[in-house]
């Protein structure tokens, strides 16, 4: 029987000592199927009407289970099967069947291990989306709807996890923090999100880390790296452990670019969850997590061709002295749950994050910039024909950071009637030792350049004499020890219910904090903020399958660290939270195109934004002003349309329109850095008809040019300045040599192999130039700047072996 509108239930089947159940037989009226060796099993059924599914075996009672699905709506049910009573229930809304109402994105983990990127894994797969940008393919850092890397929400098994804080550059940031070897459910919303996620102004990323059911292990290894990963389980089935190991060495990748270097990275992480099932009401879990990432980097020589084809120029630079940086993190969360009945739960989170980071770099670089020869026939075409500046610049850092960041938090859970009612209280302690000491030298042609903003003595050598002092030309020394204390807590309330014949889901919540900062000279003053939240979403009874959401709210961000300390490194201790009012308004429709299921998303938003805290991007470092003097707005548009363009895989196309602008001490409305306008996103899967194991992935990103490359200390209302557009495609073949449909082999040890993939990816195929930042070289004659792009990877290829045991 054909079904024109078709949903999906799936999950594993279990016995009452949480053994994985083969061979149960699973139907719904004349569809049926089995259950496979790991209890796994997936049934489609008719949507929008209530349905039977049965669950038989041989030697245990029968499971039937009543439900009602909509179109293209994955329901998980995991029965448990005994072999003294029969089942019966009804499924009743819960988190995932939710889902179709709220205003996030699920991403299937098999995909985050699939995408080729430089920087795989959930990132990788965000920078497809609309609304979801980020120039630098070696960063796991993104910018969502006009905000900055800051703010961002992300949460493993709904703890809250950090990043590092003096990282710079993208080749500095090794690994992100998601093991993808690990990850059972992905998700995401862009904007408009619920009360329950924290204070941040952009985005939630939200994982859950897999709880496994048997033993099994698998490997990875490429020319960038590998990993490992290991799942246990316990004889009585009440612990469980899965664990990952990670190393990570981006020479492949930062050897494509245009600098010649002695490059020594170290990349590594060690990452456990350990889940305990003491009785039917106590679960306890720790997830812990060992990060080490150890950078060197010796540039030698460095040469960009430039210019337009009547004036090619070309820079010359060469090197001496080195970078050494580190970054040890360590993390470990302890989380309990209490499930007192059927209708009320109770979790308690309690976790610790200490990160200690050094930067210590002296790197001299003499320059030479030269014209080339263009002229045709001539005996030096190609060649520098005429040096127009030379000059050195000499850059030293030593800088020290210690964080220490101790949370504590209860939530509770509550059916009351037809709602549901979510509550938390959380702590947190923040302490921070911070030493910045960085400084600039510039010489150009034997002269000192002073810096622009500061008033010294008129510097006219060679033609008179300087008298004024010899100071850097960027100086920046300071030393903070900070606390800041941190009390918040939300209430939401949740209903799924009828119009009419018309389904309708109402979220309702208020989240509040209340924090101070403590220095060594200075008490801040204690400051509340409170955030209500809503969210409506409705599925009219119409033949075409759509639903409609209306989301926002009041949302606040107070200042971490990072958005304390200013400019010249100074912690403001009163600096408020930014403030954004945002609305999201949504469609989903979905739709059969080639008898295939699609969904066509599209989602117009905007923001209004008070108490800005201004700032700065230098590739992925972030310096704020902290001074609250400006307002803002965001408005744009995302559709994105995803689906089985080929039969039995999903892909996407994106499409993200952006305008963001801020107001400065009521100067006027200019491009805030993340002014981002067009966004273009394809993810495609394909696969040979004729040889289904041989596979093709396509990873492609458009984005306009960023506000940007302008010079660090240049007012941006004298001057604004865009970086070309950056285009990139990443793709991906890989040969499925085993899997669970390959027949025994005659080589007796592959046996062993549940899966034996290997694989070729190209990065950038088409060679592409892409600039993060501008290096601006000063001519001390003509007094002319001449902004040098700092282009990204070239052409990079990798082999990769996968492998599942």
């Amino acid at each position: 029987m054909i079904f024109g509108q078709t949903a999906r239930i799936k999950g594993i089947v279990l016995d009452k000592n949480n053994h994985p159940v083969e061979n149960v037989n699973i139907s719904c009226l004349s569809i049926t199927t089995k259950s496979n060796y790991d209890g796994l099993y997936e049934l489609k059924v008719p949507a929008n009407q209530k349905v039977t599914v049965v669950f038989s075996h041989v030697s245990l009672k029968k499971v039937t289970v009543y439900l009602t699905l909509a179109t293209n709506e994955t329901k998980e049910f995991n029965p448990v099967m005994s072999d003294q009573e029969e089942q019966m229930s009804e499924v009743l809304v819960d988190g995932s069947s939710k889902k179709l109402f709220q205003n996030g994105i699920d991403i299937e983990p098999e995909m985050l291990k699939r995408i080729p990127g430089a920087n795989p894994g959930v990132e990788n797969i965000l920078k497809t989306l609309p609304g979801v940008n980020s120039n630098n393919e070696l960063s796991t850092q993104y910018a969502v709807r006009g905000g900055n890397y800051d703010e961002n929400l992300v949460y493993v098994n709904e703890i809250e996890v950090y990043r590092p804080f003096l990282i710079r550059s993208g080749q500095q940031e090794g690994l992100s923090f998601t093991n993808s070897d690990l990850v059972q459910n992905v998700d995401f919303s862009a904007g408009g999100f619920q009360a329950k996620f924290g204070d941040k102004l952009s985005s939630v990323l939200d994982i859950t880390y897999r709880k496994p059911i048997k033993f099994s292990s698998g490997i990875e290894a490429s020319f960038l790296g590998g990993s490992v990963f290991v799942d246990g389980v316990s004889q009585n089935k009440k612990w469980s452990v899965i664990t990952g190991v990670r190393y990570r060495n981006n020479s492949l990748l930062v050897k494509s670019q245009e600098t010649q270097t002695n490059f020594k990275p170290s990349f590594a992480d060690l990452q456990t969850n350990i889940n305990y099932l003491a009785s039917a009401k106590w679960q306890f879990s720790f997830l812990g997590n060992i990060s080490q990432n150890k950078y060197q980097y010796q540039p030698l020589t460095r040469q960009t061709n430039f210019g337009t084809i009547d004036k090619p120029m070309v820079l010359t630079v060469f090197y001496d002295g080195q970078e050494k940086d580190k970054y040890d993190t360590y993390f470990g969360a302890f989380k309990t749950t209490y499930n007192a009945n059927d209708h009320f739960t109770l979790k308690f989170i309690g976790s610790i994050f200490h990160t200690i980071e050094q930067e210590y770099f002296d790197v001299l670089a003499q320059y030479k910039l030269g014209e080339v020869d263009s002229s045709l026939g001539s005996e030096s075409f190609g060649k520098v024909g005429y040096t127009r500046g030379i000059g050195s610049q000499l850059n030293h850092a030593r800088n020290d950071l210690d964080a220490l960041i101790v949370n504590t938090e209860i939530k509770g859970f509550q059916d009351w009637k037809n709602s549901q009612l979510e509550w938390g209280i959380k702590y947190t302690r923040e302490s921070i030792r911070d030493r910045i000491i960085e400084w600039e030298v510039i010489d150009s042609a034997g002269f000192s350049i002073n810096p622009p903003m500061i008033n010294l003595p008129k510097n006219d050598q060679p033609y008179s004499s300087y008298t004024g002092p010899l100071i850097p030309y960027q100086n920046v020394r300071a030393t903070n020890f900070n606390s800041i204390n941190r009390f918040s807590g939300y209430f939401q309330w949740s209903l799924k219910g009828l119009i009419g014949s018309n389904e309708v889901f109402y979220n309702a919540g208020v989240r509040a904090q209340s924090w101070n900062v403590l220095g060594d000279n200075e008490i801040g003053k204690f400051q509340t903020t409170f955030s209500p939240r809503a969210q409506i979403a409705i599925k009219p009874n119409w033949q075409k399958d759509m639903v409609f959401r209306l989301s926002g709210g009041l949302y606040h961000q107070p200042p971490f660290y990072r958005e304390l300390r200013n400019a010249q490194a100074v912690v403001q201790t009163n600096t408020k939270a930014q403030q954004s009012v945002h609305i999201v308004l949504a469609n989903d429709y979905s739709f059969k195109m080639w008898s295939r299921p699609f969904k066509l998303v599209s989602e117009l938003y905007y923001k209004s934004l008070t108490n800005v805290n201004t700032y700065t991007i230098d590739n992925v470092r972030i310096r704020y002003a902290a001074n609250n003097d400006a307002t803002a707005y965001v408005q744009g548009l995302d559709l994105r349309l995803n689906g089985e363009f080929v039969p039995g895989t999903e892909s996407w196309i994106s499409f993200g329109y952006l305008k963001t602008q801020e107001n400065s001490q009521e100067k006027g409305y200019i491009a805030r850095p993340t002014d981002q306008r067009l966004k273009f996103g394809l993810l495609f899967q394909d696969y040979m008809p004729t040889i289904p194991s041989l596979k093709l992935y396509l990873n492609l990103v458009y984005n306009t040019g960023l506000p940007g490359g302008s010079p660090s200390y240049t007012d941006p209302y004298l001057y604004q300045n865009r970086l070309n557009d950056y285009r990139r495609v990443d793709v991906g073949f890989s040969k499925v040599l085993i899997d669970s449909n390959t027949e025994k082999r005659k080589t007796l040890w592959l046996n062993n192999f549940k899966e034996l993939t290997l694989g070729l990816e190209i990065f950038n195929l088409f060679n592409n130039q892409n600039a993060i930042t501008n290096t601006w070289v000063r001519d001390v004659y003509s007094k002319n700047q001449y902004a040098i792009p700092n282009y990204m990877t070239t052409r990079v290829f990798n082999l990769k072996l996968t492998a599942k045991l």
